[in-house]
């Protein structure tokens, strides 16, 4: 008898329908996986008999045929177990009738018939339901990321012999559609720009940087505060909205990265790299072609410590994410385009000891040392930093100061309504912060008055810019008008805009 069940599978962030076919004849027993399957997907054999025979059903000992459709695309992980042994049931005629032909099944499988959790459900789920599937059954761990897909029946089981007997009418009751309510950092567990003492100057840059997606890179000594600034920005991350969240739970579910118990992403996303870090761990692929740490960190923050360490190669990897806010992984069998839509936050010493430039401490190295130093950042990577920030040591009475700063909420607010200008100007173009703008949107949104042109036409020949550098100062002058709810961009805003590039001249020309 033949049966043919409805699987899905994902390639990347989209999914397609995989049918699941299953014919039994007589014959020696045996067992035939056809279609393309990966290794894993081939193992699946020894486990499916297991837990057949564990959930006290009858494995038939007769030739058993499986094919995965379409046989041309390669079917990969354990996510078809379940449909397997369904399809191998109901060509057995263990399971009656044809309920099951109005359902997606997508589980793996124990040995002993229970369901383990599969990586991607929510993209699985969100493709099967566009191509017009709405009846899923899924293993339980797996219910609160697809409870917060709405318009769709997740039926969240145990066993395969819960399975069984829903498929052979007894009633289930689907999974309720969540809510969703983002979440902030909690500051009390996290660092706070209120336990920052001094670097006023490094505090506003980052608050710009927040508020408009803007990269930046910090540059000083050691013990200046550079990673504990860094650690800060996600307390003034702005709340994400949930289609933002689903965005970036498709990733890390695909990336086995979800936890289970909370079933979607509610804070944005803070990867933080080693340095040892290889070009696939940081793009993306492998033999599997899985997301790297910058789509990991797509609408929160990559931050790099100490970049002049990292491999140059990775380093390099990173000017099309950079620009195209999004990395497209091509291996031999397959292309693969994942969304890179992240702030790079990037901290290094402006030489091999470290105070090169620092007003406290002596530099020792040799003209020809820092020069090779700052060499391992190229030219162009720099260029894609709208924001440069020099860092340096505090001295003894800014360290015991007891003046009272600025808390990370009290940033955030101003963050939040300089986000939420941007929502409301770009709303209609596909973008959300002014650091995604096109020249087509500059030219719309950065219009200068004549004071601002030849302020900035002084500093591009003085500091020697290129186009893209000009075009970056914009975007951030843009950004200060937003915070400070100005129309229009002014000469003050280009001035603040500039002192941000400065760096490129002092160590770089």
């Amino acid at each position: 008898m033949l049966a043919k069940i409805n699987g899905y599978a994902l390639d990347g962030l989209d999914g397609y329908g995989v049918s699941i076919e299953a014919d039994i004849s007589n014959g020696l027993p045996s067992y035939e996986l056809v279609g393309l399957a990966s290794t894993a997907t081939k193992e699946s054999k020894e486990r499916i008999r297991a837990a057949i025979k564990n959930s006290g059903l009858l494995y038939p000992q007769k030739r058993i045929t499986i094919n995965l459709a379409p046989a041309d695309t390669k079917k990969e992980g354990p996510s078809f177990d379940l449909g397997i042994a369904v399809a191998i049931l109901c060509a057995s005629e263990q399971i009656k009738g044809d309920k099951y032909k109005n359902y997606v099944l997508i589980g793996e499988l124990s040995l002993d018939g229970s369901l383990r959790h599969v990586n991607g459900i929510m993209p699985i789920v969100i493709s099967a339901m566009q191509h017009g599937y709405k009846n899923f059954i899924i293993p339980s761990c797996d219910a609160l990321e697809a409870s917060y897909v709405g318009g769709i029946n997740a039926y969240a089981f145990n066993t395969l012999s819960d399975v069984v007997s829903f498929l052979n009418g007894a009633e289930a009751v689907p999974q309720e559609t969540r809510r969703f309510s983002s979440e902030s950092m909690d500051c009390s567990k996290s660092f706070d720009f209120a336990d920052v003492k001094g670097q006023t100057v490094a505090k506003r840059a980052l608050e710009i940087a927040v508020s408009g997606g803007h990269n930046v890179i910090m540059i000083g000594p050691p013990g200046g505060g550079k990673t504990m600034l860094a650690k800060c920005i996600p307390s003034i991350m702005p709340d994400m909205t949930f289609e933002e969240a689903v965005e970036v739970t498709k990733i890390h579910s695909i990336a086995g990265e979800l936890d289970s118990n909370v079933g979607i992403v509610k804070t944005r996303p803070f990867r933080s790299p080693h340095h040892t870090v290889t070009v696939p761990a940081l793009i993306g692929g492998g033999t599997k072609s899985k997301p790297g740490e910058v789509s990991l960190a797509n609408l929160g923050v990559l931050f790099l410590d100490e970049m002049p360490e990292y491999q140059r190669n990775a380093l390099e990897s990173l000017r099309q994410p950079l620009e195209d806010r999004k990395i497209s992984v091509s291996r031999v069998q397959r292309t693969i385009n994942y969304p890179a839509n992240f702030m790079l936050v990037a901290s290094m010493n402006p030489c091999p000891c470290g105070n090169y430039g620092s007003k406290t401490n002596e530099c020792r190295c040799t003209s020809q040392q820092i020069h090779n130093y700052l060499s391992r950042l190229s030219a162009p990577l720099l260029d894609r930093i709208d924001l440069q920030i020099e860092v340096d040591n505090l001295s003894y009475d800014e360290f015991r100061s007891k003046e009272k700063t600025e808390t990370s909420a009290e940033i955030k607010v101003r963050i939040e309504k300089a986000r939420a200008i941007q929502r409301k100007r770009f709303e209609n173009v596909g973008i959300l912060t002014n650091a995604e703008m096109t020249e087509k949107h500059i030219k719309r949104y950065c219009a200068l008055d004549e004071p601002s042109e030849k302020l900035l036409k002084m500093a591009f020949e003085r500091l020697n810019l290129s186009a893209r550098g000009t075009s970056r100062i914009l975007k951030v002058a843009r950004t200060i008008a937003d915070i400070e709810g100005s129309e229009n961009v002014l000469s003050k805003h280009v001035a603040e805009a500039i002192q941000y590039r400065q760096l490129d001249r002092r160590y770089y020309v």
